[in-house]
Formats: structure tokens, sequence, C-alpha cells
């Protein structure tokens, strides 16, 4: 099972306007060019969160999209959900026709299973949490987990994180 553009563009979309919402309403178009998503997709996707009153929309000068809800409130499975993203590990979509005689197959309460703990794990994490994990990120342009290159044997080794004073 692997989760398509949709639901990582939706959750990655819904961080950005929860990284913003303060400020007011934040433009599709914002959002577009920072987290380079066609503006045309955005515009699908915040349909379907709207209709699921994720998020609202504000007309006029200045207008955009704000958060429906508390951060605390929305979980990841909420947004995944509402851009009607499949999420299922069967082959059968949770039916029970797995093969071609319409019988279950010796595997299906394993996906089954596989499902519920995955939704169960994406309904735990609140658009609060990955916005609090965004936020504890270090600034950007820092190295990616803090490893940089030694130019003598060519390979990654651990940097000395720079702290501002």
């Amino acid at each position: 099972m692997k989760l398509t553009t949709k639901g990582r563009f939706a959750v990655t979309a819904m961080i950005d306007l929860a990284l913003r919402h303060e400020g007011g309403p934040v433009t599709l178009a914002g959002i577009s060019e920072r987290q380079k998503i066609s503006l045309s997709y955005l515009e699908q996707l915040f349909g379907k969160l709207r209709r699921h009153q994720l998020v609202a929309s504000v007309r006029g000068p200045g207008g955009g999209y704000c958060l429906a809800k508390r951060l605390t409130e929305i979980s990841v499975a909420d947004i995944i959900s509402a851009v009607d993203e499949p999420l299922d590990a069967t082959l059968c979509g949770g039916m029970g026709s797995c093969n071609e005689e319409e019988q279950v197959c010796m595997t299906h309460q394993l996906w089954t299973t596989l499902t519920k703990h995955m939704f169960d794990y994406l309904d735990s994490v609140s658009l609060a949490d990955l916005v609090e994990a965004q936020r504890a990120k270090p600034a950007s342009g820092a190295a990616n987990d803090w490893r940089v290159i030694d130019h003598e044997t060519r390979r990654p080794r651990r940097a000395i994180a720079l702290v501002p004073a």
C-alpha cells in the first residue's frame, strides 16, 4: 500500500496553512508557491477539505483559507479521508473478495488489521503535532541530520551544530 500524492499534498498543504493561520486567511497561491504544488490541484483538494469542514474559505480582498477547527481537533486521518485517499492494505478494498473465486484470501485478516492500525496511528497524529514538529526542525539551510561530507574521504561525517548566541 502506498499513499498517493493526493494524501501527501493534502497533509503538506494543511501543515503550511496551520503554520500561517494566525496571520489571517492563507492564499492557495502562497501555499502553491511555497510547497511546489499545482494551484489547480490545491483548489481541488481544498474544495474537498472545505466540504469536510476542515477549512473555511474567506472571499474578497485579503481572502483565502483558514482552519475550520482547532489544530488539536484535526487528525492526519481526517485530512486523508477528506480527500478520498484510500487507506487500505487489502487487494480487495476490504470487501473480502480477494481472489477470482470471490473468496476471502488466507491473508485477508492480516491486511485488514494492518489497515486498522495504520488508520488508528494517523488518527492519533494531530495537525498540532505536525506543526510542533515543523517548528522544532533546525533552520533551513542547515545540513540534513547535521551531516556534512568529508572532502578527503568523500564520506558523510557528523557536523557540529552551530547554535546562534
